[in-house]
């Protein structure tokens, strides 16, 4: 398995005429859905998620469709314009996920003390972060600020907003030396679990996500969209066997999950990105990529586009749909008791999977007029 060098022109070349994929959007979609659904403790819908059937869930998905979007951005900003300028963009873009950390962690509070104020009670609550708030206003805020502490469902953005960061660096590496790229990331996915105690964390608390683990997702990511690796082995007279073995992966660990131990795995596996998980996904991306290249992906996009609209806004969608999930989720339990109810559970999928399209739907018209107003401003300027 090797990478071939790229130079910048020629990626800018192949970025320039697609920056803008269906299929990407589409996917980016399916994901925002699948994790609104799954925040739902009696969602139907999560029965046939990828969790049910996987050693992954679409955390991993996110992670890596995030690498390779952004790959794809900087290409193209920096073909329209200039590398300076696309590096400015990702500085931008981790502050804006930043802030996005703030609104989302501020929801999550604010929600939890409507719904108790309401008398609904519920497990994800941020019980213990509403407490801390109201009894130290200053000091929960300070660590809120300083990522110590991150209530519930707002704890997958500040490794993003340090991904972006990274981007200046990961990027050319990724073009020009991609193998030391990934030995770097790879190491230092081997080290993060003995560096997770030096991430800032309130006492009693961890980040349910380790960036320093994670970002290897996020560097496959970047590297499957600057080296042509699924190309050359796809094309290789041995390329079959790469695919027997993925689907060999996919269905031992489907057979696992299933039969031997339905139960969760121990929640350090998904904080430190065990290879269990990490390897269950790169199996299923590889058949998920043959099924791309027959054509699958453009069709999937086309019969559902209004998945893809939501794709396409992704971190609005993100802070909404947990804003959806957490209600959702409290709202049916209380309902349940928190038994499985086939019908409740349905309607309240049903609701959610609703209320994500209705916020993407209506931010377009916003997001265009944005847009114009931006193009005219700048023509008139320039």
């Amino acid at each position: 398995m090797g990478f071939a060098q790229q130079n910048s022109p020629r990626l800018y070349a192949m970025q320039k005429s697609s920056s803008r994929l269906p299929e990407l959007d589409f996917f980016r979609g399916l994901v925002l859905l699948f994790i609104v659904v799954d925040h739902i403790g009696g969602s139907i819908l999560s029965r046939v998620t990828l969790h049910a059937y996987a050693l992954c869930d679409a955390a991993e998905v996110f992670v890596f469709l995030g690498g390779f979007a952004t790959a794809t951005a900087y290409a193209t900003l920096a073909a329209r314009r200039t590398e300076a300028a696309a590096r400015q963009r990702f500085l931008r873009r981790s502050f804006e996920i930043y802030r996005a950390f703030l609104v989302t962690a501020g929801l999550m509070l604010l929600v939890s003390a409507v719904l108790i104020a309401f008398s609904v009670d519920a497990p994800n609550l941020t019980i213990t972060d509403l407490d801390d708030f109201m009894d130290a206003p200053l000091s929960a805020l300070r660590d809120i600020l300083l990522f110590r502490r991150q209530p519930y469902l707002a704890s997958v953005l500040p490794m993003y907003a340090f991904f972006a960061l990274s981007v200046p660096l990961v990027l050319p590496l990724a073009r020009r030396r991609p193998w030391w790229l990934l030995a770097g990331s790879l190491a230092l996915w081997a080290l993060a679990p003995s560096l997770n105690g030096y991430l800032p964390a309130v006492e009693d608390m961890q980040w349910d996500f380790n960036p320093l683990a994670w970002q290897l997702l996020f560097v496959l990511g970047v590297l499957a969209r600057c080296q042509p690796v699924y190309q050359r082995l796809s094309a290789h007279r041995s390329g079959w066997l790469v695919s027997v073995l993925a689907f060999g992966i996919v269905v031992a660990a489907a057979y696992y999950k299933l039969v031997i131990e339905p139960a969760p795995l121990d929640a350090s596996f998904k904080q430190n990105l065990s290879w269990l998980r990490a390897g269950n996904f790169l199996a299923i991306a590889w058949l998920v990529a043959n099924l791309i290249r027959l054509g699958w992906g453009k069709k999937l996009a086309r019969w559902l586009p209004w998945v893809g609209m939501i794709g396409r806004k992704g971190l609005l969608c993100f802070v909404a749909g947990a804003v959806i999930s957490l209600v959702v989720d409290s709202l049916l339990y209380t309902a349940t008791d928190g038994y499985l109810d086939i019908p409740l559970g349905l309607v309240a999928d049903a609701v959610a999977v609703g209320a994500l399209f209705m916020v993407a739907r209506a931010s377009e018209p916003l997001a265009r007029m944005l847009t114009w107003r931006a193009r005219t401003t700048g023509g008139v300027s320039s």
